[in-house]
């Protein structure tokens, strides 16, 4: 892990690694899964022999968010993302851009936005409907289409989900904050856009924060922020940041 700073708290923030999290609850934090099923069902499995075996007293699992778009299954992820949350309200949700992407999309379909043209003709795919983007009559048919065939199940998913959860001294969130603003008034575009005012901050911050959005070949553990982004969609590889009281880990599983 890279952690190029020395182990210490100042007054504006926390490093890496003196973060805690809850006594008594262990966290699972995944990463971009963008329509890799296969590989969310890998992780899940995973997660939950750990839970067995290891008995801890409480858990929580946080999805960063992008859920949809690129790979091949989103439709799959949404189906497997909604079980686990009915069963067990422990599995927390958050949004990413292209989730957010997808609704604006069902609502205001537009073949040059963030769906459209990156990674949505596969999500169209998934539930069955080629979304044609070269000519606009069937642009405005196949679009229909996909808005018939997603389930208001999955809608109603994607609309509820949050944009940040907070747990000891971590801060989760898809894309990462805008520096100097207190965490509980960082703009929501921010949780799920931003990149480059907040990855090349230098600066602790409050709480460590724990996010996605901008893949890397490997996990990125800073002083003052976790990257489990691992470019599932293209490498194969989906991560997970494990933290159970003082205890910080990577658990990634792969093609």
């Amino acid at each position: 892990m890279n952690t190029t700073e020395p182990a210490k708290r100042r007054l504006t923030g926390i490093h890496f690694l003196d973060a805690r999290g809850p006594d008594g609850i262990r966290l699972y934090a995944i990463g971009d899964v963008h329509g890799r099923r296969d590989l969310l069902a890998e992780m899940h499995a995973r997660i939950r022999a750990e839970i067995i075996r290891d008995h801890p007293s409480d858990w929580r699992i946080i999805h960063l968010g992008d859920y949809v778009d690129r790979g091949p299954d989103s439709k799959g992820v949404l189906d497997l993302l909604l079980s686990a949350r009915l069963a067990d309200k422990r599995v927390l949700l958050l949004a990413g851009n292209h989730d957010t992407g997808f609704l604006e999309f069902l609502a205001h379909p537009l073949p040059t936005g963030l769906f459209a043209l990156y990674g949505g003709v596969e999500t169209a795919r998934s539930y069955g409907v080629d979304l044609r983007l070269d000519e606009p009559v069937l642009f405005r048919e196949s679009s229909r289409a996909l808005a018939r065939a997603v389930p208001p199940a999955h809608v109603g998913l994607l609309s509820k989900l949050e944009y940040s959860c907070v747990f000891g001294d971590f801060f989760f969130c898809h894309a990462g904050i805008r520096p100097g603003i207190p965490l509980c008034e960082q703009d929501r575009m921010d949780l799920i856009w931003i990149r480059d005012a907040f990855l090349d901050w230098p600066h602790l911050h409050p709480k460590v924060i724990v996010h996605g959005h901008t893949p890397t070949p490997e996990p990125e553990v800073m002083p003052n922020r976790v990257n489990v982004d691992t470019g599932a969609c293209r490498t194969g590889r989906l991560t997970a940041l494990v933290i159970d009281g003082g205890d910080k880990r990577l658990l990634s599983v792969s093609d």
